[in-house]
């Protein structure tokens, strides 16, 4: 069967799904839900705090009114609950409900809070009676990302008829999945799109996750069988230029960070390939210790790769190196290579990468694309490694003749996950921060504090700092009543009047983002409005606030993420994480971030504090990219995972299995 022989899908219908790259069956069945619609125990109106969806149990306490404007019919009517508390609801083209509805009728209305003039309207709710309502009860709805041309009841139709004919061969025999109390391949596909109820839900997310897991360590094992003990034909130990760079440098390396330099000087003057990890939280000075290694093999007339995940952060490393390059007066070029570079910068480039002209590379995905020819490439450098796919670092890697490579990451993964997780490489670990740097002054407040942090940005930026300002949306969202970067930026402007407001976001193209951030650089932009697109490597000394909107909506390992964009320069920084919830669970986990800057400890107590709430809603970004794994949520099928993948092995079998993700981000 193939995907246009499903119902309701047609020529038009398979285009919008193709850019969603849906392509096929296995595709669509294997398209997970972004978050679950649960039908939850009515609430009191006065306890809807900021809830997007409610269900309300109440009574219909006006007449109930019905107009046209233009070619919409609007329904109006008030409800109250049984402590006589109110609330406007609002249909839009639904008349028969004018007649069907009764006044004084007790019903359940389950729908989307908005605010019309700071007044709190339903709308658009089912209705229900008590016991239809007792039926939907604790059910899961699958919610679906979409694009424009397709609704999630589609979606729903489209990935119920893809199932009808499901069969599924599943890669673990039964003593595996009864050793590590798995659920079979094929009740997973069909639970995590329509579970019945939580426990059928969880069973199947957790052999999604295994099998993500499964395929990353099943690559990461056979890398290992295939480079082992491989010859040095690149060796370097002369370390006088990277010596003479640190004696001009304006600040002194930290201990950890002399410690990792001489680990990756070992390196490359020993007799075999290394591949390091090199950990450190937000703003150790990881790239430094990169840019040096990579002027050690410029000197030797060897060639670098420096590879990272978005094109502001490579042209934000590409500046930074040519500075460093310009102030040392060494002899050496800089390339950056991006898919925003032109046609005709990327042929003169491509020439000066091949003929050795060139040995100093930075760039994104751009870097392993066929065209690109290398001449002895022997170091590789993976920025934000998470970001990057095993076979996508493979790709890279396989452009030079067995390079040595290191991968920088600022998740702070626990040892002895790390050890599983990158057994086939040495870890190094920055556990200092530069010298100098005053710690960062965090408050958690709620949204009552919002008009002090306004002065308090402006007092800031009257001073000559400058401000990031963090909310979880792009624009309105009709699924979440949470703050979004276009209208916040207007709100600000008015707030902060004669203040240079801008905003940034991931769906921007990337000149205009470069744009942004260049002006923000420049101290041209006072104050940032952005998404989690920043928390990411961007670095400006000169801004010492950090503002996150909606703190809760946020894992605490991106809150401290984007925590490190400030405190990066000699001015005190603060953070201020705004919470718009009454949930005392959710406030006191953000409080954690009072406590400690540390990225390890932040991690930690992540995970102690995680309840069921947390498989959903916003996925946690700044953590390991799966689509559905956790390495904080999922420490112990991590260690089932190795070991499952040590007997499958040991057995002879071979994995190839369709329903997991091709290259899996980590």
């Amino acid at each position: 069967m193939e995907l246009k022989d499903v119902k309701g899908i047609g020529e038009k219908t398979l285009n919008i799904l193709n850019k969603m790259n849906i392509y096929s069956i296995d595709d669509i069945i294997n398209y997970i839900p972004r978050n679950y619609d649960i039908y939850e125990n009515p609430v009191n109106i006065k306890d809807i705090d900021n809830k997007a969806v409610v269900a309300i149990d109440g009574f219909i306490d006006r007449s109930i009114f019905m107009k046209k404007v233009k070619n919409l019919t609007i329904i109006t009517t008030v409800i109250k609950d049984k402590n006589n508390d109110r609330i406007n609801v609002k249909w839009f083209n639904m008349p028969f409900l004018k007649s069907s509805l009764k006044v004084s009728g007790e019903y359940i209305f389950r729908g989307r809070i908005k605010f019309e003039n700071n007044t709190m309207i339903l709308e658009q709710p089912e209705v229900f009676s008590k016991e239809k309502y007792k039926e939907k009860l604790n059910s899961m709805q699958p919610v679906y990302s979409l694009k424009k041309g397709i609704s999630n009841n589609q979606m729903i139709k489209f990935i119920k008829e893809a199932l009808k004919n499901l069969s599924v061969t599943d890669y673990l025999d039964e003593e595996m999945l009864r050793e590590n109390n798995l659920c079979d391949k094929e009740f997973a596909v069909r639970n995590i799109h329509f579970p019945k109820d939580f426990d059928d839900f969880k069973m199947a997310r957790n052999r999604f996750a295994f099998d993500e897991l499964f395929e990353f360590l099943y690559k990461m094992k056979l890398l290992k069988e295939n480079e082992r003990e491989i010859p040095n034909r690149y060796i370097v130990d002369n370390f006088s230029l990277s010596d003479k760079v640190l004696n001009n440098l304006p600040y002194e390396l930290t201990n950890a960070q002399k410690r990792v330099l001489e680990e990756i000087r070992n390196d490359f003057s020993g007799k075999v390939v290394k591949q390091r990890l090199i950990q450190g939280d937000v703003g150790s000075g990881k790239t430094i210790i990169a840019f040096l290694a990579m002027l050690d093999m410029c000197n030797s007339s060897l060639t670098s790769a420096l590879m990272v995940p978005t094109e502001v952060l490579a042209s934000q490393h590409y500046e930074n190196m040519s500075k460093l390059i310009k102030d040392n007066n060494l002899p050496f070029e800089v390339s950056l290579l991006t898919g925003s570079t032109t046609a005709k910068e990327r042929k003169e480039i491509y020439k000066n990468i091949e003929s050795g002209k060139v040995r100093l590379i930075i760039g994104t995905h751009a870097l392993f694309q066929d065209n690109v020819i290398y001449d002895k490439l022997a170091l590789v450098v993976i920025d934000e490694q998470h970001r990057f796919g095993v076979n996508q670092r493979a790709k890279l890697y396989k452009k030079g003749v067995t390079p040595h490579m290191i991968v920088m990451s600022a998740t702070p993964i626990p040892r002895t996950l790390a050890i599983i997780l990158y057994g086939d490489m040495d870890i190094s670990v920055i556990d200092e921060l530069p010298l100098g740097r005053l710690p960062i002054k965090n408050c958690v407040v709620t949204k009552d504090y919002r008009n002090r942090a306004y002065k308090f940005i402006k007092d800031q930026v009257e001073e000559g700092r400058q401000v990031y300002v963090i909310c979880p949306m792009v624009d309105e969202n009709d699924s979440l009543q949470a703050e979004n970067v276009v209208d916040y930026k207007e709100k600000l402007e008015k707030e902060l009047k004669n203040i240079k407001v801008s905003y940034l976001h991931g769906k921007m193209k990337p000149d205009e983002k470069n744009e942004i951030l260049k002006d923000f650089e420049d101290n041209i932009i006072k104050v940032l409005v952005s998404t989690t697109v920043i928390e990411v490597g961007i670095n400006v000394p000169n801004a010492t606030v950090m503002m996150v909107e909606n703190a809760e909506r946020f894992g605490l390992a991106s809150l401290h993420q984007l925590r490190g964009r400030v405190g990066r320069g000699k001015h005190q920084s603060y953070c201020i994480f705004i919470s718009t919830t009454d949930d005392k669970d959710k406030i006191e986990r953000l409080k954690i971030l009072n406590e400690s800057n540390d990225g390890f400890y932040i991690a930690s107590k992540d995970l102690e504090l995680r309840g069921p709430g947390d498989f959903f809603g916003i996925r946690q970004s700044g953590e390991m990219d799966f689509k559905i794994a956790d390495i904080y949520q999922d420490g112990n099928l991590i260690k089932k995972a190795k070991k499952a993948v040590d007997e499958f092995v040991l057995k002879g079998y071979e994995f190839i299995d369709k329903n997991v993700n091709d290259d899996i981000v980590y």
